[in-house]
């Protein structure tokens, strides 16, 4: 009969000691007006969100890509702030310019101008992806197809890490670099110390830290999670059935709003973090 009550308390009591479940509530989607949307980067102080636009074949260079400038209401579109570009990917910002993954080449773009002021060729990549820039203002870029990250600092590339098969998402917190390398989430210290933190069904995709140690982590076909350090996560939102991508996410900290780029179903979608 102890035993019996005893079993019974710990019943009671584990559910109070166990995390909250956290979940998203949609607030707002575009219509299907935004040509095959990668990347969102918030630009909260402006009420902008910088849309990476692919318009066209996902590796191809064919001119059609561009970024866009939606409001973070998700009311006023422009489609074509920026044109000409090839397959844009990852969105990364440092003071007034934009950097964007296109391919084989880093386009920089000023800001306040709207014009594209250089382009950084990228040696040997084939499949540049996701981009980060850290406080000091160097750029880091997954090449997915070679398996590389690379480093720019004074607009000169280097390679930083190699040997990263599927390396996609990025993201630069302090000293550290959080990679997706394929179904891997790991973090490189400032010697290139890689350690491991937590692995997906699939490989990963945006990587969006929530300001207190923990992350929002998608994976491209349709699912977002909820991460934190020690290697437990959280499925947040699963849209794969809809065909609603789930790619490079934008996290408002101070909101709490993640962006979402569906790719495929052409919208971005906004929802609240609970």
């Amino acid at each position: 009969m102890k035993r019996f009550v005893c079993f019974l308390s710990i019943c009671f009591v584990l559910p109070v000691c166990l995390p909250a479940q956290h979940k998203l509530e949609k607030l707002w989607q575009t219509d299907t007006i935004v040509a095959i949307p990668e990347s969102v980067l918030p630009d909260p102080a402006n009420h902008i969100l910088y849309v990476s636009l692919i318009d066209g074949s996902p590796w191809e260079a064919d001119g059609k890509g561009g970024i866009g400038k939606l409001s973070t209401d998700g009311k006023q579109y422009n489609g074509s702030w920026i044109t000409g570009l090839n397959a844009p990917k990852g969105l990364g910002k440092h003071g007034n310019r934009l950097y964007v993954a296109d391919i084989s080449e880093v386009v920089v773009i000023d800001i306040a101008k709207g014009v594209v002021e250089k382009k950084i060729a990228i040696p040997g990549a084939t499949g540049l992806n996701d981009i980060t820039v850290d406080g000091n203002g160097v750029v880091y870029v997954s090449d997915s197809r070679k398996g590389n990250i690379h480093r720019i600092e004074n607009d000169m590339p280097s390679v930083y890490l190699d040997n990263k098969p599927g390396v996609n998402g990025l993201k630069a917190i302090g000293s550290d670099l959080y990679i997706f390398n394929g179904k891997k989430f790991e973090k490189a210290d400032v010697n290139k110390l890689i350690t491991p933190i937590l692995e997906l069904d699939a490989g990963g995709d945006g990587i969006e830290p929530v300001g207190n140690g923990d992350f929002i982590l998608t994976i491209w076909g349709g699912y977002i999670y909820y991460a934190r350090p020690d290697g437990q996560k959280e499925l947040l939102l699963d849209t794969h059935l809809e065909k609603k991508n789930t790619a490079d996410i934008g996290y408002d900290a101070a909101k709490k709003i993640v962006y979402v780029p569906t790719f495929n179903a052409k919208m971005i979608v906004a929802y609240k973090l609970l």
